[in-house]
């Protein structure tokens, strides 16, 4: 799975799957997101503090923020690299990053996006934050890198106005559902994406895509989504749950 087993950057190698490619041959941006977060997994476990070790003292990561800014997105069959490290941690939120790398066809490397993500561990049992740091005495910060370079900006607040445009409701159901028990992450990223007809797609490519969680939504709750246009091929997504709660915003940058 990885070449340098313990340097503190991992790298994973992936493949663009044809039935996990869209009607252009390019891989889906949520497959590329669940790549991502296989990538911190088996990051986080060769080094201790993943999903593996963490549920046998009841604990578990969970993602509060993902931005991700593709140059272009991998075509079917293209093999490529998702690079992974963590850039800072701190008590309860740590920060990291993705490189999504493959090579030319001269054999030359060739980068296609970058990410960045915030996470939080929360107690399975309470559902609250725990102290990250407590984790076999702070290991996680041998582990920080911080001279490996990630040129995309920092996922910001998604600012939206109360007159986002309701567009649809949807029923979630098992498919939905991760196994901390709530909504997956990458779900909400297709469900956004959704919102656009195919006919979009032709003529558009998604450049970046921003997540921000709010609050968790669990399998049989509604979830309605608000879309508002807040600049030239910026649109922002507002998700509510059927109890009136605000579970995440995500903000699309097409070109």
């Amino acid at each position: 799975m990885e070449n340098r087993i313990m340097e503190k950057v991992g790298i994973y190698e992936f493949m663009a799957e044809p039935f996990h490619c869209d009607f252009q041959g390019k891989l889906f941006m949520g497959h590329l997101g669940n790549h991502m977060l296989n990538a911190a997994d088996f990051h986080s476990t060769d080094r201790g503090f993943g999903m593996r070790y963490l549920m046998t003292i009841q604990r578990s990561w969970v993602l509060s923020r993902l931005a991700i800014e593709m140059e272009e997105m991998p075509s079917q069959y293209t093999k490529f690299n998702v690079e992974t490290w963590v850039e800072g941690a701190m008590r309860y939120f740590t920060n990291r990053n993705f490189r999504v790398v493959g090579k030319t066809e001269n054999g030359e490397e060739k980068v296609f996006g970058y990410g960045r993500s915030v996470w939080a561990m929360i107690d399975t049992e309470s559902r609250q934050p725990t102290d990250i740091l407590s984790i076999h005495d702070g290991a996680i910060n041998q582990w920080i890198e911080k001279e490996k370079p990630c040129p995309i900006e920092k996922g910001g607040r998604v600012k939206m106005s109360d007159n986002a445009e309701f567009i649809r409701t949807i029923d979630t159901h098992y498919n939905d559902v991760d196994i901390n028990g709530h909504i997956n992450s990458v779900k909400y990223i297709e469900h956004v994406l959704d919102l656009w007809p195919l006919e979009w797609y032709k003529e558009h490519f998604l450049k970046r895509f921003e997540i921000a969680y709010v609050a968790e939504a669990h399998e049989g709750d509604r979830l309605s989504f608000y879309r508002e246009q807040t600049g030239e091929q910026e649109y922002c997504v507002r998700i509510m749950r059927s109890d009136g709660t605000e579970t995440c915003r995500s903000k699309l940058m097409f070109a």
